[in-house]
């Protein structure tokens, strides 16, 4: 079904916050190709980022153009229009060649009753057992659980079908990558629920090329995976399964991947999903990009000096306005009051006592996830500082690009795509 622009087998988000980390994130992606691993740059920034920022779409596409001139990239590159709707994605046509529809709002929306009947007819073969390989047991299917899934994903389906033809009037079929999110939900798909959504994607006739489905256990900003590691790996393995099975039984892009809407650093989850993807020799597209910022934190607190000074005063800002900060991330961040320090106890942190709070390191004793999730969630108030903190960054350039690059490539690529 797809044609034209094709996303590579592995691909990695790097979204970047302030637009300064591009080249420092794309000497990560060149690190893994030197060990003979292609992992393709996507720099992806959502509406609400570009709101709080006062950016738009073609600052990142900016970023991601210079970088590759400056490193002399060869690979391919994308640009990811990231949660858009059908109000949003206008602001991104120009700048953008991969969507990622969010149809959330649409999950659970009925969809018509003779819409569902339509389609439980169009689909036969969704009746008696389904026999996935990867997975152990036939799924068991009749016409009654495809019409309650139907009903409960297809409005959202449908919806994802009038963007995506949005975005071909307006571009042209074949000119950009698409990628449907149904990850914000109240519980992961069953295998069975993702198969029928498959289904209605090829109805619709989305050559859809990534699709982020919603996973067990907590994905919480900045931190590590909550929950049990090893349903996850089978929840994951059973997921690469259908979308193989898919890709054959309903004729989509045989580069369909999942997507992982990770909140960045799920350490634990890493393994299990380098293992998935040697078993089934599948590719996966991971979205890890907040961390990017943090990056800057800790290079400019590394820098000392007013770089310090500065990152102590955005968490001071941060710890006043947590409730402000916190609540558009309300069901992905998890912060305990208790171990928040006070601003004044930071106020007299020497770099070595910050860095080590803030830097993602479950084996050193300082280290808070609290103060992490909290200081993710406050890029807001380095946005507010404006031409103080852009600054600074370029003051300490050189130290939060060995940062940034050090960070992307052996936490994020080398356990997920490298296998070490």
């Amino acid at each position: 079904m797809a044609e034209g622009l094709l996303l590579s087998k592995y691909s990695i988000g790097v979204g970047d916050r302030f637009a300064r980390e591009g080249k420092a994130q794309l000497r990560a992606c060149m690190m893994a190709a030197e060990k003979g691993v292609d992992v393709i740059p996507v720099w992806n920034k959502s509406n609400r980022e570009h709101t709080i920022i006062g950016s738009c779409a073609d600052s990142t596409r900016a970023e991601a153009d210079e970088a590759v001139r400056a490193l002399d990239w060869k690979k391919p590159y994308h640009v990811d229009a990231d949660h858009i709707n059908i109000s949003t994605v206008e602001k991104f046509i120009g700048a953008c060649d991969f969507y990622t529809i969010d149809v959330a709002d649409s999950i659970g929306k009925p969809s018509g009753p003779s819409r569902v009947e339509a389609f439980v007819k169009r689909h036969p073969e969704l009746n008696g057992d389904v026999v996935i390989p990867g997975i152990d047991q036939p799924l068991r299917v009749d016409p009654d659980s495809v019409g309650q899934t139907a009903m409960n994903y297809l409005a959202a389906v449908e919806e994802a079908g009038r963007i995506y033809r949005y975005i071909v009037d307006r571009k042209g079929k074949g000119q950009f990558i698409t990628e449907v999110s149904i990850d914000e939900t109240d519980s992961p798909q069953t295998p069975l629920e993702l198969l029928i959504i498959l289904a209605a994607i090829s109805d619709e006739g989305i050559p859809l090329q990534t699709l982020a489905p919603k996973f067990t256990g907590r994905f919480n900003k900045g931190v590590d995976y909550v929950g049990e590691v090893t349903k996850f790996s089978q929840e994951f393995s059973h997921d690469v399964a259908v979308i193989a099975f898919g890709v054959r039984r309903y004729g989509l892009p045989g580069n369909l991947k999942l997507s992982v809407h990770s909140g960045s650093d799920k350490f634990s989850i890493y393994a299990p999903i380098h293992q998935v993807l040697k078993d089934f020799d599948a590719g996966v597209h991971l979205k890890t990009a907040g961390t990017t910022w943090l990056e800057e934190l800790i290079g400019l607190a590394e820098a000392g000096g007013e770089g310090l000074e500065l990152a102590k005063e955005i968490y001071s800002e941060a710890y006043a306005h947590r409730e402000e900060l916190c609540a558009p991330y309300a069901a992905v961040v998890d912060i305990d009051p208790a171990r928040l320090p006070t601003p004044a106890s930071v106020g007299q942190w020497s770099r070595e006592q910050y860095i080590s709070a803030l830097r993602h390191d479950p084996k050193c004793t300082a280290y808070n996830n609290s103060l992490r999730q909290l200081l993710h969630v406050g890029f807001k108030v380095a946005a507010k500082m404006g031409p103080r903190y852009l600054d600074l960054l370029s003051v300490a350039e050189t130290t939060i690009a060995k940062n940034v690059t050090e960070n992307l490539f052996v936490r994020h690529i080398m356990p997920v795509f490298m296998g070490c």
